[in-house]
C-alpha cells in the first residue's frame, strides 16, 4: 500500500502530503471497515500512542490510562503484537507495529455492517472468534487446553485484591473444567471412552459461541477493551 516507513524522518516528511494521505484512504478504508473520519482519528491516536515514531513497541502502552487497571493488560497489549492477528504466520510476536498493523487490531472490534450479506457477516464473525481464541491460546498450538483457559479465568477475577488467591483457583479451575466439557459435547470428534477431552480446537470454539452477540461482547473505544468476552 505504499504507507509503511523505514525513519522517523520519512514517516514525518510522507505523512503530510497530500498523496500519502489519498493512499491511506484508499487502502484503510476498503481494508478495515473504519470510515475515513474513523481512520484520520485511529491515525492522531497513533501517533500520541507512539511519540510521532512510525512504529508501536509493547512499552508504549504502558501510559495508556484505559489499560492502567485491566485485569487481561498484558493479553491485550499481546494481542496487538501477535504475529497470528497480524496475518504474519502462526505465531511468534512482533517486536513493532505500524500504523497498518494497528488498525488491522482495532478492526477485530468493530461492528457488522449492516449491508454485509450472510457469507461476508459469518466469516467476519468467524475473523474475530479467531482473534479471541488466540487470546486463550498463548502457546500457539491451536487447541486452548485447560491450563491456559484456567489462566485467563485466574487473570480476570484477581483484580479484585480483596478475593483470595485459593478461591479464585478453585472457581478458576471449576469454569475452565466446564468450558472443555462443553467443548467436548459440542466437538465432531469426541474423545474415546476413558480418555480426557485434550483441548479446545478452533472448530469446538466456534460451536461454543453459537447464539452470542459478539457485537457486544467484543467492541472497543480505542484501547477501552472490554474483558468481559474472554470469560464466557
Amino acid at each position: 500500500m505504499g504507507v509503511s516507513h523505514s525513519s522517523k524522518e520519512a514517516w514525518e516528511r510522507e505523512s503530510r502530503t497530500d498523496f500519502w494521505w489519498r493512499q491511506m484512504q484508499e487502502g484503510f478504508m476498503n481494508k478495515s471497515d473504519f470510515n475515513w473520519d474513523q481512520i484520520k482519528q485511529l491515525h492522531q491516536r497513533f501517533r500520541l500512542l507512539s511519540g510521532d515514531q512510525p512504529t508501536i513497541r509493547p512499552e508504549n502502552f504502558d501510559n495508556v490510562l484505559d489499560l492502567e487497571s485491566n485485569p487481561i493488560r498484558s493479553r491485550i497489549v499481546r494481542a496487538f503484537f501477535d504475529n497470528r492477528n497480524l496475518g504474519r504466520g502462526t505465531g511468534g510476536i512482533a517486536e513493532e507495529i505500524n500504523f497498518e498493523d494497528f488498525v488491522t487490531i482495532i478492526s477485530y472490534f468493530r461492528p457488522l455492517r449492516s449491508r454485509r450479506n450472510k457469507e461476508e457477516a459469518e466469516m467476519y464473525r468467524r475473523e474475530k472468534l479467531r482473534f479471541l481464541f488466540n487470546s486463550y491460546d498463548q502457546d500457539g498450538d491451536g487447541i486452548i487446553t485447560l491450563q491456559e483457559y484456567r489462566r485467563v479465568v485466574e487473570d480476570l477475577l484477581s483484580a479484585n485484591p480483596q478475593v483470595e488467591p485459593a478461591w479464585v483457583r478453585s472457581i478458576a479451575n471449576s469454569i475452565a473444567r466446564g468450558a472443555l466439557k462443553e467443548a467436548a459435547r459440542a466437538s465432531n470428534q469426541p474423545a474415546e471412552k476413558g480418555q480426557p477431552y485434550q483441548g479446545i480446537t478452533f472448530e469446538d470454539f466456534i460451536k461454543t459461541w453459537q447464539g452470542i452477540d459478539l457485537e457486544v461482547k467484543m467492541q472497543v473505544s480505542f484501547l477501552n477493551l472490554e474483558a468481559k468476552a474472554l470469560c464466557q
